[in-house]
This record gives structure tokens, sequence and C-alpha cells, in this order.
């Protein structure tokens, strides 16, 4: 897999890495996508239109330092054709991350369900659990004092994104290019439900004014026990790593919604 050449966006206080989507390897020129205006009407109107409810599931690898190649290749295929091997998967996304993260995930996958029942049997399913007991497992290693879980950490939230077929599977030309920011979150208990809620509430804002960088954005509280340490998960699918860049290096960004977080999160250790 090939991967981003940009610095890894951290805070001190939560994790945000992008991925190359495992569909998206054909790289295309768009700098004209820039050229469009933030907060385009159409757009607005687009985000008004009636929402559908999906649950969103995030599992972070940490691949064997001598990984090769074809081992890499081989774990990822496997895991990216189980949407052809079980029900309720509607979407996935995956790839190797840009940069390090302070835990040391080297891998990211995203899929999309269409319910928790979905997701639930999934976990259960024969077929996934083979695929990682023969071809995850084996290359992942863990620094955690529970060695069941070798290395892969496990993040659910339910969301809404627009209730149309495209938006709905990723499907179309928006989604055949670009790369997948994800960003997991702690947030104090306190805040939780009202400074944190306003803090994600305007990160959701501010994507959706910029259709000409980002193609879609999910966020939602995180009810996977395993991992609930982790409050909340982001999912941002950018249509390039021009617009990745632009996004976060712009001052609304990096002056508003990036301080407002950190006032209201938990420091990791």
């Amino acid at each position: 897999m090939v991967t981003l050449s940009l610095p890894m966006r951290q805070a001190l206080t939560f994790r945000s890495f992008p991925i190359y989507s495992a569909i998206s390897s054909n790289r295309r020129n768009r700098v004209a996508i820039f050229s469009c205006a933030s907060g385009d009407p159409g757009q607005r109107d687009r985000n008004l239109r009636r929402r559908r409810k999906v649950v969103e599931h995030i599992c972070l690898l940490k691949a064997n330092k001598y990984l090769s190649y074809d081992q890499e290749k081989d774990m990822l295929d496997y895991l990216y054709t189980s949407q052809y091997q079980m029900r309720g998967i509607v979407a996935v996304s995956l790839g190797q991350i840009s940069g390090q993260t302070k835990e040391d995930f080297t891998h990211a996958v995203f899929m999309r369900f269409q319910s928790k029942e979905d997701l639930t049997k999934f976990y259960e399913n024969p077929f996934y659990l083979q695929v990682l007991k023969e071809h995850v497992v084996p290359n992942c290693h863990s620094s955690r004092l529970d060695a069941s879980l070798q290395g892969l950490m496990n993040v659910d939230y339910e969301s809404e994104v627009e209730d149309d077929i495209l938006p709905i599977f990723r499907k179309g030309e928006d989604f055949n290019y670009g790369i997948e920011f994800v960003l997991l979150i702690v947030f104090v208990e306190a805040a939780i439900s009202g400074p944190a809620e306003d803090a994600l509430t305007s990160l959701q804002e501010l994507t959706m004014e910029f259709p000409c960088l980002i193609v879609q954005c999910t966020q939602g509280s995180n009810f996977n026990f395993s991992s609930e340490d982790y409050t909340h998960g982001v999912v941002i699918r950018f249509r390039s790593r021009e617009a990745f860049e632009i996004f976060f290096t712009s001052s609304r960004y990096r002056d508003g919604i990036l301080g407002e977080m950190m006032q209201v999160s938990a420091n990791i250790a």
C-alpha cells in the first residue's frame, strides 16, 4: 500500500491520521475543485435532505515490523473481500496509516453497516473470525497486557448520512479517489453532554461548508466496550491529499474547531 507523505495531525488529547482507501490508488489532479466557494447554497440544500442512520466500524491494526509486501496484501485483501462473504456491510475502505501514531498503529479498516444488529453479526461471523485468525492476527503484534487483542482495536459509532444510494454505499465518482481521515477523541466526562457535543457539531457544520474539499463526514459516540477509552469517532473522506492539507491548515479549523476540542478533551497517556 502507498502511504501519504504528510505529517500526522495530532493534538495532546486525540489522535488523527489519514489513510488511503483501498479503491483510491489511482490519483488524479483535482486542483480545479478548490476554486469553489464555501457555504454553497446547493450543498446546504443537500444537507437538509432526509437522513439515514448508519453504523460505522473502525479497526486499527499494529502490523509486525517486518511484514512483507505479500503478507500485507494478503491481510488487506481478505479484510476487504469480507464484504462479499456476509450481509450487512455496505462500504469498506482500508489502507496504511500515514505517519506515526502514539500507539504505533500501522493500518486502519473502515466499514459501514446498516444497523447495530448487522455489526454484531459481523463480529460473530465464522468467515470473519477465520480471516482474523489466519490472515490478520499472525501479522500483528500487541503491546497491551491482554495478549488476546493481538494489536487490534475497534471503535464503533452510529451516525447519519444523506438518504441516497450513492452516499450510503459510498459509490460514484466522488468516492473513486481521495483519502480517509480518522479522528478518535477522548472527551472528559463532564463535557460529553455539553461542550463536547458543541465542538463536534461545529466540526460537522464546518465540513459541510466545503464540498469542494470533503465528500462526506460522519461522527458519533463510541459504543464498543473494548475501546471505551475513546468516547467518540470521526471519519472524513477528503477528495485528495491537497484537500486534506487545505482543510487542516485553514484558520477556521486550526484556530477555531481544534482549540474548541482541546478544551474539552482528556489527556491520553
